[in-house]
Formats: structure tokens, sequence, C-alpha cells
């Protein structure tokens, strides 16, 4: 670990954390985080902007500063050494870590206590008890300082009084290590193609129910006073004004906010409808006014209610969409590097990803990380695949014959698949080695007696004798003995040599401790065709 002088805060801090993945920004990274998105926090990489802090927020944090300024004398008392703050880099990793002891072996992460972490912070909790976030965040500072375990520890302060405080200790854990890895690999590939969303134009909207005048009818058997040419005119311009393209999240709430505002309208008039005529039993030319703007209100309400929920429908689906589509490309060419080999990773739930979420921006980063996440397990899966196949190549030249299912053995656990390999090598030697020997073992006695130009030949009058039936069942296929003799052999053949085959399932099977005698059979057999021809 490379340590670094400076203070947190200030633009040297800043600058710094602008070029490395930081273990706090861990969470977001992997979307476990309440507090950022990974949207959010790639679209702040990428612009070096973050968002302005509010006071209500900078309290919070002055807050935690404080708290962990007081409670690190307790984790001194508990470690049993002096901690010191630190910041500290493993190549783009970095963590800034509450306190770490001098040679470096123990971390020490301090929050501040919330019903959260109480819930789970009960008597023999461990590391591996306490929410994913603070997981993640600790197992980064592991990995960059070497430190072999980390003091969590939460803490309540009235002022200078301590309230409360609680602790546990967390181990390192290597999956969820690895896991961190590949999602910073697969965020800064993200990153590097990040393009950032077109900032969301500023539209006029329907006026709201503020912008119309109070319609003021008065009469006394007859209308004596009213705005309502007016205000009808002026409504109705209102309503033609609505925007009904909507694409943004302004657009969705100036939207649903007229939805209700129509509502509003409607109820109004009808208000002032009842109003009237309770004053007159008869105004066709009042009661047709209002009526028109009552029917105009509604329905441009049922209109645009309806528009509102179509448009995000299209939109839920081509979020969805537009991420398979992202991920099929990914897997693709995934595949053209690994073929024979292909993919079998099941697809992120997309659909699922979205369900429950009430904004677009919070269906997009819900989205991304089930992207995110996919092409992680692609990419880790693929990895494995090309070891295997390095591992194939190496191993397996010239019996590539013997791998007619590489494809599907690829995908097995590297100490599987070398293991499939060597034995399957091994068993072909062994099968080729067996024939070389029978054919030797023919050709040796053969040979000589095929040499003899007029001599004598000896001939085998007679067979060995037929010990014994094995007491175990035959295994000894006939094709298995045509591949170490080293040449075809028929069931026909054997049986008039006096060798009868036992047939299970369509197989000929032979007693494996008859094999000597078959060879001397077909040698004697041999001799015999000598001698006559």
């Amino acid at each position: 670990m490379i340590t670094h002088n400076l203070k947190q805060g200030t633009p040297e801090w800043h600058a710094y954390r602008a070029e490395h993945f930081n273990a706090s920004d861990a969470p977001a990274m992997m979307g476990c985080s309440p507090y950022k998105t990974r949207s959010q926090l790639m679209h702040e990489l990428h612009t070096g902007l973050t968002a302005e802090v509010d006071a209500g927020t900078q309290r919070l944090y002055n807050d935690g500063h404080r708290f962990e300024g007081l409670s690190r004398p307790l984790a001194e008392e508990i470690i049993g050494e002096d901690l010191y703050p630190v910041t500290g880099s493993l190549d783009n990793l970095s963590a800034s870590f509450d306190g770490l002891t001098m040679d470096e072996t123990i971390d020490w992460e301090h929050k501040t206590l919330n019903e959260q972490l109480r819930s789970v912070m009960v008597d023999g909790c461990t590391g591996k008890d306490l929410p994913l976030m603070y997981r993640v965040q600790m197992e980064q500072q592991l990995l960059v300082s070497g430190a072999e375990k980390c003091l969590f520890m939460a803490s309540k302060w009235n002022g200078d009084q301590l309230v409360e405080e609680r602790h546990c200790w967390y181990f390192p854990d290597l999956e969820l290590r690895q896991q961190i890895l590949d999602g910073w690999l697969q965020f800064e590939a993200d990153l590097a193609a990040y393009v950032p969303p077109a900032a969301a134009e500023v539209k006029p909207v329907g006026k709201t129910p503020e912008t119309l005048p109070a319609l003021r009818v008065e009469v006394t058997g007859m209308v004596t006073a009213s705005n309502l040419a007016q205000y009808k005119e002026h409504a109705l311009a209102v309503f033609a004004g609505i925007n009904r393209d909507l694409q943004t999240e302004q657009d969705f709430a100036d939207a649903e906010k007229i939805v209700k505002w129509c509502g509003d309208v409607e109820s109004r008039l009808e208000a002032a409808k009842q109003h009237a005529l309770s004053q007159t039993q008869s105004i066709d030319e009042l009661f047709k006014a209002i009526d028109d703007i009552k029917a105009e209100a509604r329905s441009t309400r049922l209109d645009l209610g309806k528009l509102v929920d179509k448009r995000k429908d299209e939109i839920r689906a081509d979020i969805v969409n537009t991420a398979r589509a992202a991920y099929t490309e990914h897997v693709a060419g995934l595949n053209g590097e690994i073929y024979p080999a292909v993919i079998n990773c099941p697809a992120p739930d997309f659909s699922g990803a979205i369900k429950g979420k009430r904004s677009l921006d919070s269906m997009r980063d819900a989205v991304d990380v089930a992207l995110a996440n996919g092409k992680i397990a692609a990419d880790a899966q693929a990895k494995a695949i090309r070891a295997n196949f390095a591992a194939y190549k190496s191993d397996a030249e010239g019996y590539e014959f013997l791998f007619a299912d590489l494809a599907a053995l690829l995908h097995k656990a590297a100490d599987d698949f070398n293991l499939v390999v060597k034995s399957r090598i091994d068993a072909h030697e062994l099968a080729e080695a067996a024939k070389a020997n029978a054919a030797a073992a023919v050709e040796a006695i053969v040979k000589p007696v095929l040499a003899e130009p007029t001599g004598p030949r000896m001939i085998l009058t007679q067979r060995p004798a037929v010990p014994t039936k094995p007491t175990t069942p035959p295994s000894l296929k006939l094709g298995v003995i045509a591949d170490r003799l080293g040449f075809v052999v028929t069931a026909d053949f054997l049986s008039s040599l006096g060798f009868e085959a036992i047939t299970e399932r369509n197989a000929k099977l032979y007693y494996e401790a008859d094999f000597h005698r078959i060879c001397a059979a077909i040698v004697e057999h041999v001799q015999s065709i000598c001698v006559t021809a």
C-alpha cells in the first residue's frame, strides 16, 4: 500500500479521489448504497462534479467526524494499540482509513449508530452480520491495506457524553473481494464508454389551477353578472397548451399534477353550476358554457392520465429492452472469443429489477446495476473458459480427436477439466500401447514361420486347454479386442476359435482372462494357414 499525506476535504484530497476508485464509493458501484446510485457515481466520476452538500447533510458529516474522534480511544483500548487515520492506495484502488495500527495489520472503521446497525449488532454478532454496504467498504480497505481484520464500531454521543457503543470484528471475505474487483473492472469499462444523458429541457407547462381566474356568476332569475366568456376562452387556451410529449421526470411530474388539477377544475365548475342552479330554474347559456369547460377538463384529465400510463409503460419497456440488447451484444462478443464454447449464464432479470421502482431514474439505475452484474458473471465464465482452452491447447495437441465434446467440457472447473483431458489422453495411450504389444506378440510368432522358405513349419496341433470359467462377469468388448490386436475380428471368427461371446444389450462381451488365449488361438490359426498355403 502507498500512503498519501492528504487532509480530508481539501482540494488535493478531492483531486486524489477523482483519480482512484475509493472504498467509500464501492457500495454505490456494487449497487448496495442507499445514499448514491451507480449511475450517480458514474456521472460524478465522468464529469468531476459532485452534488452540493446542504446544511443538514453537512451537520451529519460533522457529527460523524466528531463521534469518530471521540470513539478512537475506545477502539484503541479494545485493540491494544494506537490508531492513525491515513489514506492509502493500491494501484487504482483507494481507501481512507478512520484508523490503522502502525504495522497496518488492524483496520478500524467507525459509523454513527442507527436503528439498522442496532438491530444487527447484538451479542455474538460478527462482521458477516453487518449490512452489505459496510462489508463492501471494509473489504476494499483490507484489500488496499493488507490488514488482517477490521474492528467495526458504531457509537452515539450526546455532546461529549457517550450514549451507546457497539462493535464487532470483520475478517476478509475472499469471495466478496473478487466481486468488488470484478465490479470495478466492469465499472471502469462502463465509465470509458459513458455518455452523460442529455440535460432535461425546461419546457413551459400548462397553467395550474392558480392561474385560472375565479369564476363569478350572479343570477336573479337571469344572469346579472358573469365573466364566463373570458373564463372559457382562457381555460380552453390553458388546456390546449398542456404538454403531451412526455419524456423526462419533469414531464411526468407536471402531467400527474395537471391530471389532479383537471379533476379540481371539474369539481369547481360543478359547484358553480349547482350554485347558479340554486338561484334560477334555467339559464341555458350559463349551463352550456359551464358544461363545455367541464367536459374539456374531464377529457384532458382522462386523456392525459392514459397518456402518462402509456408513456411510462413504453419507457419501462425501452429501458429493459435497451439493457437486454446491451447484454446480448456483450455476450455475443465473448462468444466470439471463446469459440467453440458459448456463455451459458442466465440473463439478468431486468424486468424484475424495475419492479417497485417509481421514478425513471431509479428504474434506469436498477437496470444498470443488473446489467453490470450480468456482464461481470459472463466475463468470469469467459475467463475460466479461456484458461481451460489454453490448458487444452498446451496439453492436448495431437489428441484433438479425443475431444468432440470440447464445447461442453470447457465449462468445467479447471481441476475437473484438466483431469478429464489427462485421463482421456492416458487411456488412449494405454490402449495404443496394448494394441502395439499385441501386434508385436503376433508378429514375433508369425514372422519367423513366414520367413522359412522350405523347412518344416511348426504347427500347434492342439489348442491350449480352456481353463475353468472365470468367476467375474465378462467385460472385454469385441471392439476393444480389435483395438488391441490392430485389426478387425468378428464374433463369428472368435466363435470358430472356441470363444463364444456373451451378449448384453447388443454388446459382445468376453472374459478379460481369455485375451491371451485368444491371441494364442489366432496365432495357431495363422500358422495353420501358412502350412496349407
